[in-house]
């Protein structure tokens, strides 16, 4: 028997848990998060994370099981993602994962991309410059010497911007040129299913959820990690925007504002990510989830 990896991608604030969670009721499966923020326990309303009562209608893995004080990488996720879905796979040949973080999602599927090893000064310069509020000037550089990886990577995340520049910069050659090189055979077909929606719907929604979180405590939420704003997973779109506002340096209207349209920059990220991928299944937002499952079955034949 076939065991099947169904994989829900689409830009934040689609319906991407709603699906899954329809669809693994409908297969009697399992879900498992590939949201690089949701793993962390501390960050709740900032990452939109499941509803208690969604987490309770089907078991969910991956979802705030670390802490923001834990060193946990994507190649840490594919490892533990891979033994999750082979042990899932003893009782069930289908496994859903959703999330919006396109590099963990192609972690798990394809596996990691190589790199070459850098001089470690120049990621020491980056993070000088880091410091030194140069952001928006690394960004303009990463710009300049690799639109690809410019266009599709989070940008306003210090640490994956200088990731990319200190290969950029250290090889003389894009970042992107070296990622989906070759695929990693794994022992599950990937099924993906894609959510697509009008680009000012997308938007609406987003600004839609953000007031809801401000309305849940996001503010609160931000307070109490404002003592550890420099740490590599605080680095996200709705934490960093209050911070600057804890700091006196925006007002709270303006810092919501920013969320909204950091958000919207992000979900516009995720949607060039995925145009790349010829294997997605599209299906607008609104199409029923009985006409996705039998476009699922269809094309991969399930009994």
């Amino acid at each position: 028997m076939t065991n099947y990896l169904i994989v829900v991608v689409g830009a934040t604030a689609i319906g991407k848990t709603a699906l899954s969670i329809q669809l693994a009721k409908h297969f009697n499966a399992e879900i498992m998060s590939c949201d690089s923020r949701q793993f962390y326990k501390e960050m709740e309303i900032g990452t939109a994370v499941p509803s208690k009562e969604e987490l309770n209608v089907v078991q969910h893995h991956f979802i705030q099981n670390r802490s923001i004080f834990d060193d946990y990488s994507v190649g840490d996720f594919e490892k533990d993602a891979l033994k999750k879905i082979e042990e899932l796979h003893k009782t069930n040949n289908i496994v859903i994962m959703v999330g919006g973080s396109g590099l963990y999602a192609n972690a798990v599927i394809n596996g990691l991309d190589y790199f070459p090893k850098v001089s470690p000064t120049i990621r020491e310069q980056l993070n000088l410059q880091i410091e030194n509020g140069e952001l928006e000037k690394l960004q303009n550089q990463l710009k300049k010497l690799d639109v690809e990886s410019y266009n599709t990577i989070e940008i306003e995340n210090p640490h994956r911007l200088i990731r990319a520049l200190e290969i950029c910069i250290g090889t003389g050659m894009p970042y992107s040129s070296f990622k989906n090189k070759e695929k990693q055979r794994r022992n599950f077909k990937a099924i993906k299913v894609g959510l697509t929606a009008p680009r000012e719907i997308m938007y609406q929604r987003i600004n839609q959820r953000v007031d809801i979180m401000i309305q849940q405590g996001l503010l609160e939420e931000a307070k109490k990690l404002h003592p550890n704003k420099s740490l590599n997973a605080l680095q996200t779109v709705g934490y960093k925007e209050l911070f600057n506002y804890l700091d006196d340096e925006i007002t709270l209207d303006f810092a919501v504002e920013e969320i909204k349209k950091n958000t919207r920059r992000f979900a516009k990220r995720q949607v060039t990510w995925n145009k790349k991928d010829t294997e997605i299944n599209w299906f607008n937002f609104e199409e029923s989830t009985s006409e996705i499952i039998k476009k699922i079955t269809t094309l991969q034949h399930f009994e």
